[in-house]
């Protein structure tokens, strides 16, 4: 009976106990380099950076229109600073397709808006306006780092940072105390701080002279003698406030990752890494995208929607002499993003029979979207079997899922982007607990065999 059991049901199981003590090491050794990749790459410019730095350090060089490329060719092209996509040119023809990893590096945030500093009550404060969906209560009473970049009027570009060096002063948006506050807690949850109310304390000492906006100017005072920069810079900026703090182990056996904006980058990383430490040409050409916007919908001039995407596929084609239609035709595609891993804590949103849970590896998602899967793509079955022979070949931990139970809510990726330019596109992902916080958490397990999911797709 048992032999039947096992030979007709899908029993889930927890990792640990189906992967080597091998793969086990390997995860924790693994995410050592990954906390290091979240600490330094708190805005997509910065994993933008980061991921030049790795792919540099792998071999690949800058695309240049033109280039022939053969077999073997390891290139990569950066989209205004914000995106990268990276490219292994395998050894049939370009025009036989490519095996694509497309992941997104911008989180959710608070940007500061483009006239954001003045002072109130002999305080001064940013006016800010918040990115992505975020819970507005987890943003309060939080230390806050100021990244992002400025340029002056002459053109000049000066990057900001502050917080992150542990010398550094932190920022904060207050709360009312509790002894005050039985108003506020009557309110529903998304209506205790609006977006105008997120309002960040930037300083509290005036400048030394008996004039107007004492508070805002000696703020001001410290901005210029730092970085040079004058009040009118903040209209050609980008700075956004981050949580604080660098990627922790969570637990007594340092079993999770804690960190700020694993979605996505723990998906970008995995991918990232897989292609870096392509030892071999490939059979097919190897694509990894790492989009900025998708939090907002994807759109503008970096998100997955531009024809930044199209121009580099083309120009990959170009270089091998390959049709770029054809080429889409014959791609294969994961979009990879996270999965809601299921919590014990809220159980009312979820379907735990179709939930990924936590140490039960990387999630394959067949659609997301929302009520009746609006928004997915909703990946074919063909592309699914797929994966799944793969995986199981490689040893890849691997578990299906959806975002929650139906109508409760849902989510997208960048996946409908990817199928809309006729590539076959499933999505992938790291389940996290906790998402969109300031403090995600991910199981070490499942980050790395993100990589390894990465790695044997890249093989199709």
């Amino acid at each position: 009976m048992e032999d039947v059991r096992k030979a007709l049901l899908n029993e889930k199981k927890n990792g640990f106990d189906i992967v080597s003590k091998e793969d086990a090491i390997a995860a924790e050794s693994f995410c050592d380099g990954y906390k290091t990749f979240l600490d330094r790459a708190k805005t997509e410019r910065e994993a933008a950076d980061a991921a030049v730095s790795i792919l540099t350090a792998a071999g690949f060089t800058p695309y240049k229109r033109g280039m022939k490329l053969e077999p073997g060719a390891k290139v990569f092209s950066v989209n205004r600073g914000r995106a990268v996509a990276a490219a292994v040119i395998g050894s049939e023809p370009v025009e036989a397709g490519a095996n694509i990893t497309a992941a997104h590096i911008d989180a959710p945030r608070i940007d500061l808006k483009p006239v954001p500093l003045y002072e109130d009550s002999e305080m001064a404060f940013f006016k800010t306006h918040y990115y992505g969906g975020i819970k507005k209560y987890q943003w309060v009473t939080i230390p806050l780092e100021l990244h992002g970049v400025m340029f002056k009027a002459d053109g000049e570009r000066v990057d900001v940072c502050v917080g992150a060096d542990e010398d550094d002063p932190v920022f904060v948006i207050t709360d009312l105390l509790p002894h005050l506050a039985r108003e506020q807690t009557q309110k529903p949850a998304a209506t205790i701080f609006t977006g105008e109310s997120l309002n960040v304390l930037a300083g509290g000492s005036p400048y030394a002279d008996d004039g107007s906006d004492r508070y805002k100017l000696a703020v001001m005072s410290l901005l210029n003698e730092q970085y040079g920069v004058t009040e009118k810079d903040f209209l050609t900026s980008e700075l956004s406030f981050v949580p604080g703090g660098r990627a922790r182990d969570v637990g007594f056996d340092r079993c999770f990752v804690g960190a700020y904006g694993q979605d996505d980058r723990v998906c970008s990383y995995g991918a990232l890494i897989a292609l870096a430490q392509s030892a071999q040409i490939p059979q097919h050409t190897s694509i990894c995208i790492l989009a900025d916007k998708e939090e907002i919908g994807s759109e503008g001039v970096s998100g997955m929607q531009s024809a930044w995407y199209d121009t580099f596929m083309q120009d990959i084609c170009s270089g091998a002499g390959a049709e770029y239609r054809i080429f889409c035709e014959n791609s294969r595609c994961l979009s990879a993003d996270v999965g809601a891993a299921y919590d014990p804590n809220f159980p009312e949103a979820y379907d735990k029979r179709n939930s990924p849970a936590v140490n039960g590896g990387v999630q394959l998602m067949k659609y997301t979207g929302s009520a009746g899967k609006a928004a997915a793509s909703d990946a074919g079955a063909e592309l699914v079997s797929k994966i799944r022979t793969v995986f199981e070949r490689d040893g890849v931990l691997w578990q299906v899922g959806e975002l929650g139970k139906v109508d409760y809510g849902g989510g997208g990726t960048v996946a409908k982007y990817l199928a809309n330019r006729n590539i076959d596109t499933v999505d992938i992902g790291v389940p996290v607990l906790s998402m969109h916080s300031p403090f995600e958490v991910t199981a070490k397990l499942d980050v790395y065999m993100m990589y390894r999911a990465a790695k044997s797709f890249y093989t199709l």
